[in-house]
C-alpha cells in the first residue's frame, strides 16, 4: 500500500545506569486528518471523556477482585474468639474486618453504580442528542473517573489490611491489586484535574445539571419514605446540603476559591449520588434483602463524610495561600 503509514523506527540507547531506552523517529511518517480543521481538541475530548470513564470502569474492577479476594481470605481465615457461633470463627466476623468488607462491597456497588449512570447519560446523549443527556454525561464524568479509581485504591489498600501480615506477601495477591490500581488516579487527568473540571467547566451552566440531579435524588427520596424514612430522610437532607454547596461554587467569581475545595466537594457529590443508588437498589429489591442492608450500612456509616466535605468545599483559598512560598519550603 504506497499511502500507508511508514513504519517508525527505534533507536535503542543507553539511558541512565546503563538501561535501554527507545525513541520514537517519524521522519518520513505519512499523517492523516481525522475530523474537520482546528476541530482536533474537540475530537480529543470527545476520546479522552469515554477513556476517562473506562479507567473509572478500570479502578471499579480492581476494586470488586480485591473485595471478592478478602472475602474469601477473611472466610478461611480462623484467628480468636469471635461473636458469631462459638469457638474459633473465621475472621470475617469480627467486628472490625467485618466493617472493612461491608466498606468494600458498599463503595464498590456506589461507585460502580456512578459509572454506569454515567454511561446511560453518555449513550442517551449519542442516541438523542438532547442538551439534558449531554449535560448528564459531561457532569457525571469526572466524578465517574475520579471517584472510581479512588474506591479502586481504597478498597484494594483495605483488602491488604484485611490480609494482615500476610497482604505483603505475594503469594496472597492482595497486594498486587493496591499496586496495579495506584496509577488510575493520574491516567486520562489527575484525579485533581477532574474535581477541578466539575466546579469549573462543568458548573459554567450556573450548576444547572447539578440542580436537575439533585432534584432527582429527592424526588426519590421523597418516594422512599413510606419504605424505608430513616435512610430517605438522610439521603434527602445530603441532597439539600449539596445544593447549597453548588450554590456557594457558582456564586464564586474566584476560580481559585473553587479549585481549593474542588477535591472534597467531588467526593461529597460522589458520596450523596452513592447513597442514592443504595436507595434505589433497596427501593427494588424490597422486603429487607442484602440490598437494604447494604445500603443502610452506606447511609448510615459512609454517608455522613459528605458533611465533613463540603465545610473544605467551602473553605476558600485563603488559609491554602497564608503560608509564603519560603515558609511552605522550609
Amino acid at each position: 500500500m504506497a499511502n500507508s503509514l511508514k513504519v517508525v523506527s527505534l533507536e535503542h540507547k543507553m539511558g541512565l545506569h546503563g538501561s535501554p531506552t527507545c525513541v520514537m523517529q517519524y521522519e518520513g511518517a505519512t499523517g492523516w486528518l481525522i475530523g474537520e480543521e482546528h476541530d482536533g481538541m474537540a475530537a480529543m475530548f470527545t476520546m479522552m471523556n469515554n477513556a476517562r470513564l473506562g479507567v473509572g470502569a478500570q479502578g471499579i474492577g480492581i476494586a470488586e477482585a480485591a473485595t471478592q479476594h478478602a472475602l474469601a481470605y477473611a472466610a478461611d481465615r480462623r484467628q480468636g474468639r469471635t461473636p458469631v457461633g462459638e469457638g474459633r470463627g473465621p475472621i470475617l466476623d469480627h467486628a472490625d474486618v467485618r466493617r472493612m468488607l461491608l466498606t468494600m462491597k458498599a463503595e464498590t456497588f456506589a461507585a460502580r453504580s456512578i459509572a454506569l449512570a454515567c454511561a446511560v447519560a453518555i449513550d442517551m446523549a449519542g442516541a438523542t442528542g438532547e442538551a439534558e443527556c449531554k449535560a448528564r454525561a459531561a457532569l457525571l464524568t469526572p466524578i465517574a473517573k475520579a471517584f472510581g479509581t479512588d474506591t479502586g485504591i481504597s478498597v484494594a489498600e483495605m483488602g491488604v489490611q484485611v490480609h494482615g501480615g500476610m497482604g505483603f506477601v505475594e503469594e496472597t495477591g492482595a497486594a498486587q491489586f493496591s499496586r496495579d490500581v495506584r496509577v488510575t488516579a493520574i491516567y486520562e487527568g489527575t484525579n485533581g484535574i477532574q474535581s477541578m473540571d466539575l466546579v469549573g467547566r462543568k458548573m459554567m451552566d450556573g450548576g444547572e445539571a447539578a440542580f436537575r440531579l439533585l432534584d432527582e435524588i429527592e424526588a426519590h427520596a421523597e418516594t422512599a419514605r413510606g419504605r424505608h424514612p430513616l435512610m430517605a430522610e438522610k439521603v434527602w437532607q445530603a441532597s439539600e446540603s449539596l445544593r447549597e454547596a453548588v450554590e456557594w461554587l457558582v456564586a464564586q467569581s474566584d476560580m481559585t476559591a473553587r479549585f481549593a475545595g474542588s477535591v472534597p466537594f467531588l467526593r461529597a457529590f460522589a458520596r450523596v449520588l452513592g447513597a442514592h443508588y443504595h436507595l434505589k437498589a433497596a427501593m427494588a429489591e424490597g422486603g429487607e434483602g442484602p440490598r437494604v442492608k447494604l445500603a443502610r450500612f452506606y447511609v448510615n456509616r459512609l454517608l455522613p463524610e459528605h458533611a465533613g466535605l463540603l465545610v473544605q468545599a467551602m473553605a476558600g483559598a485563603d488559609d491554602l495561600y497564608a503560608m509564603s512560598d519560603a515558609e511552605l519550603c522550609a
